[in-house]
């Protein structure tokens, strides 16, 4: 009750550390519960999913082996662990922006809406381009393993590598959701992002270089390429946000004046 009026009294959003502390808590409980239900029915789509993260490897005429008494429950946790950050996603990513912009106006507050309906597919695109560029990666490393040896790959070292890769291209399909909430908050201005573009360009080419091993020029363009156009579009949105939210200030600040200037007091 008391977090929900300190809200309300305070336009701009700001909290003290530890109502900050609080509000994380409570929002990670909340994507923690959703990441625990989702799991219970991950365990009912284990052996599909199980069945579709292992055909490439299959395909690329590998095989994988337990290594322990104990590996096969192993993976089904994984599995439905998995599962759940994909079907709690709507959840979780709600939780992180409404921790990220807690002080939005009622206008701002639907846009927020609407870029949460836009986080959810890129992730779930992220995570299908990395299942597309898995079977590339596979073959080139199978293909450097020498003649005079076996590769005997264990599930639990294949998991834990495919697992990765599709999370990790499926968090950066969202991080430029995430950089549009940091600057509609007033930490991240546009100009900021535009002057480091070729950082950013360079760190985009090096992920997408890193996910292709294979070298070839085509998957990193096909990789690279969904994720400048996302962070175009939000460096484009973040720079004209900066002009709106400067447009209002000065509107804001000519009424203050004409307040003061009347004798009226000024909120």
């Amino acid at each position: 009750m008391t977090e929900k009026t300190g809200r309300k009294s305070n336009p701009e959003g700001r909290m003290a550390l530890k109502a900050h502390l609080i509000e994380l808590r409570n929002r990670l409980f909340i994507s923690l519960g959703a990441l625990f239900v989702a799991a219970v029915g991950g365990f009912f789509l284990y052996q599909p999913v199980l069945g579709l993260l292992f055909q490439p490897l299959k395909d690329a005429g590998g095989t994988a082996n337990f290594n322990t008494a104990v590996s096969p429950f192993d993976i089904m946790i994984k599995v439905s662990l998995f599962l759940a950050l994909i079907m709690a996603s709507p959840v979780w990513l709600y939780q992180l922006w409404a921790f990220i912009v807690p002080g939005l106006k009622k206008k701002e507050k639907r846009t927020a809406l609407s870029f949460i309906g836009v986080a959810v597919p890129l992730f779930l695109l992220g995570i299908y381009l990395g299942y597309w560029v898995l079977p590339h990666a596979l073959l080139f490393f199978l293909g450097l393993t020498p003649d005079i040896a076996v590769n005997l790959i264990t599930v639990q070292d294949y998991l834990s590598f495919v697992l990765r890769l599709l999370i990790a291209f499926g968090i950066s399909m969202i991080i430029p959701v995430l950089l549009v909430g940091l600057n509609m908050v007033g930490i991240l201005p546009g100009k900021l992002i535009v002057k480091n573009w070729r950082i950013t360009v360079f760190l985009i080419c090096l992920v997408a270089a890193m996910a292709a091993p294979g070298g070839d020029a085509l998957t990193m363009f096909v990789l690279a390429g969904p994720l400048l156009v996302l962070f175009a579009a939000a460096t484009v949105f973040c720079l004209i946000n900066d002009k709106r939210r400067a447009k209002r200030r000065v509107e804001q600040e000519a009424e203050n004046e004409r307040l003061i200037a009347n004798g009226e007091s000024v909120d």
